[in-house]
């Protein structure tokens, strides 16, 4: 079990709070870190003012292997295939620029498929005469994999997943579909910002091709964080469209030769401090027991989605037959903004997720936009209470 004083503990929000404390449910945006986190990156930019970025780094370079190292434990995979990044999208882009397309190759993705995967996918659709097309969702909203059996063809080149996406609770069969896909080949890439943090994340047993994750949400690292997995024996395999000194070197006038690792993903310029605190967070998970915190933040998010139904006028819009820790809903007469900034004027923190990042999912429910709260382990049982609370008070009118 969970000692959630000491988790409270650990997070300066929380440090000399009046009553009623905040309440935050927005991990699904961008998440409290804990003071290990803030302590590495403060302390390697105070470092940094004492001696240099450049002096500084190099004290720190062992340490800057060891989150990889971290991470790979976190996601059961060799340091070897893990790339560090400023960020899901850019983790997610690196890769799906690299698989070379023709004219009518296939690209299969899910209706969970968030903007900027999707405008990815059409862009290079554009450029390089291969389609894109969507992956059906079963009737409990998530993918459906019979469909997606029977969509496979030797032109298939890339499979596009979400593992839990940004609007909601749904959490796809995404290991179930990686092996109906290597039926023919096809390489998977799936997106676990959402997930990396508070689901289970295993690459063998999911047996994707490749991840990207970013580290501000449920790991609560910082801003400007994330990785990439690639399977060690496909990243020797490919090419990046950008390289530099580090992912890459100068051997000769007109030659160059890859790194030969999932490095070759990376550029030598990056913020140190920020990394370091990925890789705090990162050990903060392991070492108070992932499975602990995933469920926590699963049985928290259970209670909101229970509470949640039984107010009168609202509906919770939460897909599939397993959740993760978001929790999406809407108030009968109310605007999702609307209903975020009343909360906010109440000290509590929620965000809204908009047609525009989940096109496809939220045109088929004819939904504009639905309100997002995501409470992670430290949430306690008062501030879901006050939550479920201001919510009926909007619903009802009180």
């Amino acid at each position: 079990m969970l000692d959630l004083t000491r988790l409270r503990a650990d997070i300066p929000a929380y440090d000399n709070a009046t009553w009623p404390t905040p309440v935050f449910l927005d991990s699904a945006g961008s998440s409290l870190p804990p003071r290990p986190v803030l302590d590495a990156v403060t302390g390697h930019l105070r470092r940094e003012t004492e001696i240099g970025g450049y002096r500084a780094a190099n004290e720190r370079l062992d340490d800057l292997e060891s989150v990889k190292a971290a991470i790979g434990t976190l996601i059961n995979a060799d340091p070897s295939g893990i790339a560090l990044s400023d960020s899901a999208t850019r983790a997610w882009s690196d890769f799906f620029y690299a698989v070379p397309l023709a004219p009518g190759d296939r690209i299969l993705v899910s209706e969970a498929d968030y903007a900027s995967n999707a405008i990815a996918t059409l862009q290079r659709a554009q450029a390089t005469g291969a389609v894109v097309e969507q992956i059906p969702s079963d009737e409990a909203g998530q993918l459906d994999l019979d469909a997606l059996a029977a969509m496979l063809d030797e032109r298939v080149k890339l499979v596009s997943l979400v593992h839990a996406p940004t609007n909601g609770g749904l959490v796809n069969p995404v290991g179930e579909a990686a092996r109906i896909a290597h039926r023919v080949d096809a390489l998977v890439l799936l997106d676990a910002c959402q997930s990396a943090g508070q689901l289970p994340l295993d690459v063998a047993e999911l047996d994707v091709d490749a991840m990207s994750a970013t580290g501000r949400k449920w790991l609560r690292g910082p801003r400007g964080t994330g990785f990439l997995y690639v399977r060690p024996e496909l990243a020797a395999t490919m090419e990046p469209t950008r390289l530099d000194l580090h992912s890459a070197a100068w051997v000769g006038p007109r030659e160059y030769r890859l790194a030969a690792d999932a490095s070759r993903f990376e550029f030598w310029e990056c913020d140190v401090a920020a990394r370091l605190g990925l890789g705090a967070a990162v050990r903060y998970l392991l070492d108070h027991g992932p499975d602990e915190v995933y469920a926590a933040i699963s049985a928290n998010a259970q209670q909101l989605r229970k509470t949640l139904a039984e107010i009168p006028e609202v509906t919770v819009r939460d897909l599939g037959a397993r959740h993760s820790g978001i929790v999406s809903f809407t108030i009968d007469g109310w605007i999702p903004v609307d209903i975020r900034d009343r909360l906010l004027a109440q000290d509590i923190t929620v965000t809204v997720s908009h047609r525009g990042s989940t096109l496809l999912d939220m045109s088929a429910r004819r939904l504009d936009s639905v309100v997002r709260a995501s409470p992670h382990c430290f949430v306690s049982p008062d501030e879901l209470e006050r939550f479920t609370e201001a919510v009926t008070g909007l619903a009802t009118g009180r």
